[in-house]
């Protein structure tokens, strides 16, 4: 982890992320205090409605970014997204209409699903060494998990002494610095680009995702994220304040119990990265998360702190190993031309299943019960499970025999066996320019 920080350009741009993932948590609590004034009795319903365009941007946007992002400089695409929601959250404070804030937050919205997808990608070129990449990775999401439990203390003492307003300005000023770091930074440009007009590199993505099976495996484990994630999104107040009979302080608790999980999948990552092939680490995080899904359906039967606290804990934990993992996935399933698109597509399809379990989990809640609600999560979670197991081979996914014509990149095929047919090798399954369609088995 010391030679990682001693990089200078992946610590310039690790810095730009922390600061960028503080911005947005306070613009979040910003947000809700800010949708109380304007709709009162109504806010949950305006936050809501906030959340859901979220969420559509960061499905519909990420392929775009996808499909661009090896023809524009990914520098200036990130520094692009800071100025625009640097703008957006010093206009926040000035709007007088519910749908201003809704068009604000679409905007924003973008703007970050332009950063993000862009940002993952640049990461794997700045950092070559995997086990470098493997605590990079882990880094990123300990960053998200501590921006997770700080960011309501933050505001929360912010709120104290000045009014809300004034976090949108603080925001401000730290997208402008995120903007400032990723500016300062060397980003290399994509060694290579993606064939093909707009059109079809807008879906390279999602072929990518269609073609290789790791990536078929992945997607599965998308649901199982987005199933076990959304009880500590979604339930805990009012399991806290319902079910519990607890104070809003411990709302706070049992989410910082959660971020404190997904913190601890963190730091135990690189652990695992350094000793365990990819596929057997990742199906591990969803072990995990079932049994987190399990353990609600103990706290549904018999309500209690310790059974709370022990299935936040997983909940946080299963899922966010397979998160902080993810990456390493991606990084090997396709060639840097191809990985801005990859990248996009993870990023927008993983938001996808969360458009499906946000609105589920809101329904099912408030019309069939915790028991009902929990036991639809788990039972989803389950059969993703068995997908990603079945879809995903345990082996020859790691390494494919495979053929190329008399017309390959020598340069490529350099060690391979001459044949009538070509020249033939093995190597790990990826999708890139000399396996457009991933390798041709022989």
């Amino acid at each position: 982890m010391r030679s990682l920080f001693r990089n200078t350009r992946f610590r310039r741009l690790f810095t730009a992320q922390v600061v960028a993932l503080a911005g947005t948590g306070l613009t979040t609590v910003a947000l809700g205090l800010l949708a109380y004034d304007l709709a009162g009795e109504r806010a949950a319903l305006v936050l809501g409605s906030a959340l859901t365009i979220k969420m559509v941007a960061y499905v519909v946007v990420g392929p775009v970014v996808g499909a661009v992002a090896d023809r524009v400089p990914r520098r200036m695409l990130m520094v692009g997204a800071d100025a625009v929601r640097a703008t957006v959250v010093l206009v926040l404070p000035w709007v007088t209409g519910i749908w201003q804030v809704f068009v604000l937050v679409a905007v924003l919205q973008v703007a970050s699903a332009t950063f993000t997808p862009v940002f993952q990608s640049v990461v794997p070129d700045v950092v070559p060494d995997e086990r470098d990449y493997a605590g990079a990775l882990s880094a990123s999401q300990l960053a998200s998990s501590a921006e997770t439990v700080l960011s309501p203390l933050l505001a929360a003492a912010a709120v104290a002494v000045m009014s809300y307003s004034t976090l949108f300005v603080g925001t401000c000023a730290g997208f402008v610095f995120s903007a400032v770091l990723v500016a300062s930074t060397a980003v290399p440009p994509v060694a290579g680009r993606a064939q093909g007009g707009f059109a079809t590199r807008l879906l390279l993505g999602v072929r990518l995702f269609r073609a290789v099976p790791q990536l078929r495996g992945l997607l599965a484990l998308d649901v199982v994220v987005a199933a076990v994630g959304v009880v500590s999104l979604v339930t805990t107040v009012n399991v806290v304040r319902d079910l519990l009979g607890g104070t809003e302080a411990d709302v706070g608790l049992l989410l910082a119990v959660s971020g404190a999980g997904t913190a601890v999948a963190a730091l135990a990552s690189p652990w695992a990265a350094r000793r365990l092939p990819v596929r057997t680490v990742m199906l591990a995080g969803a072990a995990v998360s079932c049994l987190a899904a399990g353990a609600t359906l103990l706290l549904a039967a018999a309500p209690s702190w310790t059974t709370a606290a022990f299935a936040w804990a997983l909940v946080g934990f299963g899922p966010g190993w397979i998160m902080v993992n993810t990456g390493r996935l991606l990084r090997t399933s396709a060639g840097p031309g191809q990985r801005p698109a990859l990248f996009s597509a993870q990023f927008s399809l993983s938001h996808a299943c969360w458009l499906l379990t946000y609105p589920l989990t809101g329904w099912l809640a408030v019309s069939a019960g915790w028991t009902v609600t929990w036991s639809v999560l788990a039972a989803l979670a389950v059969v993703a499970l068995g997908v990603a197991v079945t879809v995903w081979p345990t082996a020859g996914a790691d390494l494919v025999r495979h053929r190329h014509d008399h017309d390959a990149d020598h340069a490529h095929v350099v060690t391979a066996s001459p044949s009538v047919h070509g020249w033939t090798h093995a190597h790990r399954l990826v999708v890139d320019d000399q396996h457009p369609h991933g390798p041709v088995p022989v």
